[in-house]
């Protein structure tokens, strides 16, 4: 009987040891297959997850274009970083894309339309699935062209310089279906310049009449012979001015040299720079100036870079200084914040205010919209809705924004 019962006892403490063995494989087993099915879990998950996302950007459609807009992989082209209005432009418009949830890289064209084409080249082969070029050859139908043979499908938002020559308008937008164009109605700019050029002289005549002939002698620098906001301040700017000198019984403005029958001085590499206005009317002043008699007493600017460049060499000559100095009226077009400030020191005494963040804005909500689905033409229409003061869609032309211009004098 003992033999039987020590063999019973000895049964059980084997099935003992191995029932503890069990559970210890099992936690083991357990331990491992949780870490494998974590994995296989979490990608699992992701899957779920992505597709709980496309279902949650189903309903956000009609609501939320950040979440529509994260598929977006956005290239914004820039003819030039050193162009001080372009440089507003870029970073108004980085914050706005940013705001929208839109992934973006940006490109300096560095005022070559070879680089900027080879960029946008390259940015396609790298999976951008939208354009946003601000094109280095202004005005020119076969440049946009040009961009969109390289977009292919992939949709392009012009902005800011001209897709088609002037006269030409529709040529280009109108052939394809996945352009529009953000920017000024060319001649606006001019107008305002001009006539807040004519009220500027009408009402200040005698003292800006530095040697008293009775007639104001002006200086004009055009930022790029065939671009056509250039072209039309150059005209306007004058012409308008003109008319309002007229309408009071006033001479028109005199070009302060004779000899140049175009009216103008250009900067040669199509820049708008501030040097090129910088390096002429340093050689102007050696010419023309109160010892001579013949001082421009007036200057008209295609944009601020210039405007800066001419009172840079009026500074130097002892001009536009502040209080006890002489200031010759100078002029530009952008409203850049270097331009405002320059005005309320007294040493420069207008522009036209360009509104890079209205621009920008514009073009983020464009962008936002065909993230979503829109096309480009709904998105230029939602954005004009934005704000109907400063948007105004082109007439005939339903893929064309115009963003307004507004005079500025810092009052």
């Amino acid at each position: 009987m003992k033999k039987i019962i020590a063999l019973l006892l000895a049964l059980m403490l084997v099935f003992s040891l191995a029932a503890c063995a069990g559970d210890t494989n099992t936690d083991t087993t357990d331990t491992t297959d949780t870490t494998d099915t974590t994995d296989t879990t979490d990608t699992t998950d992701t899957t779920d997850t992505t597709d709980t996302t496309d279902t949650t950007d189903d309903t956000d459609d009609t609501d939320d274009t950040a979440t529509d807009a994260s598929a977006l992989n956005v290239g914004v082209f820039y003819y030039n970083y050193a162009d001080t209005y372009i440089s507003s432009v870029r970073s108004a418009l980085d914050a706005a894309l940013e705001a929208k949830g839109i992934t973006y890289n940006d490109f300096d064209g560095n005022n070559s339309q070879a680089t900027q084409n080879e960029q946008i080249q390259t940015a396609i082969t790298n999976g951008c699935n939208l354009l946003i070029v601000n094109m280095v050859t202004s005005s020119s139908s076969d440049t946009a062209k040009a961009i969109m043979d390289l977009a292919g499908d992939v949709p392009v938002i012009f902005f800011n310089r001209a897709v088609e020559e002037d006269g030409a308008e529709g040529t280009v937008l109108g052939a394809y279906e996945n352009i529009c164009f953000i920017g000024t109605d060319a001649p606006e700019a001019g107008h305002l310049q001009g006539q807040m050029v004519g009220q500027y002289v009408l009402d200040n005549y005698d003292a800006l009449d530095l040697n008293g002939d009775g007639q104001i002698s002006y200086a004009m620098f055009k930022g790029d012979e065939a671009n056509v906001e250039a072209i039309y301040r150059t005209q306007y700017g004058v012409e308008d001015a003109n008319a309002v000198l007229e309408a009071a019984g006033k001479p028109a403005l005199v070009y302060f040299d004779a000899s140049n029958t175009s009216g103008y001085q250009v900067d040669m590499n199509g820049a708008w720079s501030a040097q090129a206005a910088l390096d002429y009317m340093n050689t102007n002043l050696s010419q023309y100036n109160e010892a001579n008699g013949n001082m421009i007493e007036l200057v008209i600017c295609n944009n601020d870079n210039m405007a800066e460049g001419v009172i840079s060499a009026l500074n130097a000559a002892g001009y536009n200084n502040g209080e006890g100095t002489t200031t010759i009226p100078v002029f530009g077009v952008d409203a850049t914040d270097s331009a405002q400030q320059l005005i309320k020191d007294g040493k420069m005494t207008g522009t036209v205010k360009q509104d890079a963040e209205g621009m920008a804005n514009a073009i983020a909500e464009v962008a936002a919209a065909t993230g979503a689905g829109s096309s480009l033409t709904d998105g230029v229409a939602a954005a004009a809705a934005l704000n109907t003061d400063m948007y105004t869609i082109a007439e005939g032309i339903a893929n064309k924004l115009f963003v307004a211009y507004a005079p500025y004098t810092g009052e």
